[in-house]
């Protein structure tokens, strides 16, 4: 079997049959559909884009089209065409679930020593500045897709608000500076200088930013939908470029570039049913083994102390899971079912000591029996619901902030580095700290591991959609949101609450500005963990919670950023004519 031509249709044969489990079962005095329509974003004016087709008549799935091709031009050091990410989607009216998945792909002249240098060690500039770290982009396809067969308007109309930011400008904000200035050295030597610095400097605050090359070729995707960037004059410029960047892709490369459909990862976690990302995003598996140990140690029992601790030990070895096992299930097997399998897990949690940590160098996995073969704030993420009650949430990036830096002369599209989430080998860790096995080694056409994981939470009472960025803490944020969620949680408390993060190796306890109280750090180095403070706060969380039973929609944005949330009452969307 050809696994990228027959295997999507095979995949998509059963998404038909069952996406994912029936939500949970909702209480008699719920009501069935939201009393309005929510957005939360990154940025105002992706949230204004979203609203804005809602207010039209437009679905969830509409607005995600639209509040992600905006993204793409309002932060470029986020998402864009050039990258990709994953579009978790609920439709209401057969209560199933799927994932879309636009990940990028490593280019078919991929192998083993891609971003390796000359004595075969991993070359970090190579892989982050320039396009060789740059794998297919998946952005332009998945939104083909969502408009073709979930949208209720045409792809042109869904592009205009995006179109519109492009061609009249967006002002630079202090966020956009801040993150300007952590790359402006590759952006001085790149096209993409041109566009967003004053004659090699940043620009002054409020400065509008125009992208005339990204406008038009958002206007050859609204005319040619994927054909208009995968095939013809876009395609040409963006290979021509990024081959004069270091890269070595080929036109059939983006020809061949097609998105996945993928049965989400559904487990339950306290009377919680929790959708999220399945592979080869590694937050389905890593969130469900932490959530698993923790219900086996009984964890709402325990003092504040000890939960805290029990999470990070519970990080410690889901994490470790990830390096061992993860990696794209189209060309390796991962034994997902037995790493969330009970007899699995309970081992697997079984020498957790509550006293103490585990130094991460002690830890021994429990063994499989079929072992497997061969996003910080530079990433985004938003969250919708309409008044049918169908959701969309969505973590789309571009890798590090701007990317790889690189843009193709003439196309506005800054290229990703995506291809830095592949796994050199256990000694040699991504720009996230990551380490990684075989599983997640560089294969022509294959999807790198992702810590990507847009969430659904639906306890029967209250739906809960959320996610944010924040590279190898992606996992552990979704994680912190959960708990607070089964807590009875808002959207605006999940969003802020402080964030600590243990992702096996480095063996170290990573907490934002006040992300844990001076006892609290105290109380965790005395259990032996070893701590570090990091410079600033870290993620954007945007979450939408509908309460059926309170009758009530509420969204938030992460304070830490400048995103918006808005809430809007909307009646029914009426029947529109078929396209």
């Amino acid at each position: 079997m050809n696994r990228f031509g027959s295997r999507l249709l095979l995949v998509s044969v059963a998404l038909l049959l069952a996406f994912s489990r029936p939500v949970s079962a909702v209480p008699p005095l719920a009501i069935q559909t939201p009393p309005g329509a929510a957005v939360a974003t990154a940025h105002p004016l992706a949230t204004a884009a979203g609203i804005e087709i809602l207010a039209a008549g437009g679905n969830a799935f509409d607005a995600a089209v639209a509040v992600s091709a905006t993204l793409a031009v309002v932060e470029p050091y986020s998402s864009g065409l050039g990258g990709g990410g994953f579009w978790l989607l609920h439709d209401a009216k057969t209560a199933r679930s799927l994932m879309l998945d636009g990940r990028e792909r490593a280019p078919q002249s991929a192998g083993p020593d891609l971003l390796l240098n000359a004595n075969g060690e991993y070359d970090r500039a190579l892989a982050l500045d320039t396009a060789r770290g740059s794998g297919i982009p998946g952005m332009v396809a998945a939104l083909d897709w969502l408009a073709a067969e979930r949208a209720r308007f045409p792809l042109a109309q869904l592009l205009a608000p995006a179109i519109r930011a492009a061609e009249q400008g967006f002002e630079v904000s202090e966020h956009f500076l801040r993150r300007l200035e952590y790359r402006i050295d590759v952006l001085r030597e790149s096209p993409a200088g041109a566009v967003f610095l004053v004659d090699g400097a940043p620009p002054a605050l409020g400065t509008r930013i125009v992208q005339p090359d990204l406008a038009a070729t958002l206007r050859a995707v609204a005319t040619s939908g994927r054909d208009g960037f995968y095939l013809g004059p876009v395609a040409d410029a963006l290979v021509a470029g990024a081959n004069a960047r270091g890269a070595e892709w080929s036109l059939e490369d983006l020809a061949a570039y097609e998105v996945a459909l993928r049965i989400p990862h559904t487990f339950t976690y306290r009377d919680i049913e929790v959708t999220t990302a399945s592979l080869p995003s590694s937050g389905g598996v890593v969130l469900a083994e932490t959530l698993a140990m923790l219900e086996a140690h009984n964890f709402e029992a325990l003092s504040d102390p000890d939960q805290r601790h029990l999470v990070l030990e519970a990080m410690r070895r889901a994490y470790r899971d990830r390096a061992l096992y993860l990696g794209d299930p189209d060309f390796v097997e991962v034994p997902v079912a037995e790493l969330t399998a009970p007899y699995y897990l309970a081992r697997l949690g079984d020498d957790i000591d509550l006293t103490r940590a585990t130094p991460s160098a002690e830890l021994v996995s429990p063994a499989l029996s079929h072992p497997a073969s061969g996003s910080g704030t530079d990433t985004t993420h938003f969250s919708i619901i309409d008044t049918d009650g169908n959701r969309v949430a969505a973590t789309l990036s571009i890798n590090t902030l701007f990317g790889s830096g690189q843009m193709p002369p003439g196309t506005g599209v800054l290229l990703n580095n995506e291809l830095d989430d592949f796994a050199p080998g256990m000694s040699m860790p991504n720009a996230w700290g990551l380490v990684g096995g075989r599983a997640n080694q560089v294969e022509a056409s294959k999807r790198p591991l992702s810590s990507m994981s847009p969430t659904f939470l639906d306890d029967g009472a209250r739906v809960a959609v959320l996610g944010t960025p924040g590279g190898s803490r992606i996992i552990s944020m979704v994680l912190l949101g959960i708990l607070d969620f089964s807590r009875g949680g808002s959207a605006a408390s999940m969003v802020s609450r402080p964030r600590f993060h243990h992702q096996y190796l480095p063996d170290v306890v990573q907490f934002e500005q006040g992300g844990l109280s001076a006892p609290e750090q105290a109380d965790l180095v005395r259990r032996g963990h070893s701590l570090e403070q990091l410079a600033r706060t870290y993620g954007n969380m945007q979450v939408v919670i509908w309460d059926r039973v309170g009758g009530t929609l509420r969204a938030a944005a992460d304070p830490r950023g400048e995103g918006a949330a808005a809430v809007i009452d909307l009646p029914r969307p009426r029947a529109l004519p078929q396209r």
